[in-house]
């Protein structure tokens, strides 16, 4: 859904972008939002690319203020290590990694002014156990809990929060070729035996966003596989 006209939000109302909206996550995350009053603006691709800065560019110039970005934009292109070539690894970073980097970029521009705002970069567990088949993918995700504490230490005087979320297995678009099996395999390694759902996941980033102003810098894994701390 291409964003509003430029400059509609009423100055009073707060605000949120989600990239990568078009996916079951930013469709449970816009949801939860809009039911606590906040206007969600939340492209697709079309609307919003990550890859392109131009792009993010023209979005940003329809959005008067903002108080928090939801970097959800992601894609998965799992191959072998001697299978990837630099394009397919280069791809997945453009898009994760990259992209969050150049979204949020924007977003500090506008938050510095009002000196407040919040950004959660959407990662997953993947960044902690590295699997196989994953490089990328996993590769990416880590860099995302280096760039949110980064950021959190860069703009913490400035009032800004930036804290990293992993959302856990869940069942979506993302993960719906996935056979039975595999499934089952996936399961067996969570501590309830049962997978998180979006629905969940959009209540804590809501509750992490309204209740806990105090916290950044944070990485939330939201699932009940357990992970070694070093």
């Amino acid at each position: 859904m291409p964003i509003s006209s430029p400059n509609s939000e009423p100055p009073s109302a707060r605000v949120a972008l989600i990239t990568g909206g078009e996916g079951g996550l930013a469709q449970a995350l816009r949801a939860e939002l809009e039911a606590h009053q906040i206007i969600v603006h939340a492209p697709g691709r079309e609307d919003l690319d990550v890859t392109s800065t131009p792009s993010i560019t023209v979005a940003f110039k329809k959005i008067s203020h903002l108080d928090l970005l939801i970097c959800n934009a992601g894609l998965v292109a799992d191959k072998t290590m001697t299978s990837m070539s630099e394009g397919d690894f280069a791809r997945v970073l453009d898009v994760n990694l990259t992209g969050a980097f150049r979204t949020a970029r924007s977003a500090l521009k506008l938050m510095s002014r009002k000196h407040s705002g919040h950004i959660v970069f959407v990662g997953s567990f993947s960044a902690f156990s590295g699997p196989i088949g994953q490089a990328s993918y996993a590769a990416s995700k880590a860099g995302l809990i280096a760039l949110a504490q980064s950021l959190a230490r860069e703009y913490g005087a400035r009032g800004i929060r930036v804290n990293c979320v992993l959302p856990g297995f869940m069942k979506t678009k993302m993960t719906a070729h996935l056979s039975d099996e595999h499934l089952a395999r996936f399961k067996q390694a969570h501590a309830l035996g049962r997978f998180n759902t979006p629905l969940e996941v959009a209540r804590f980033i809501r509750f992490l966003d309204l209740e806990m102003p105090h916290t950044s810098a944070q990485v939330f894994s939201l699932d009940s596989r357990p992970h070694r701390w070093t």
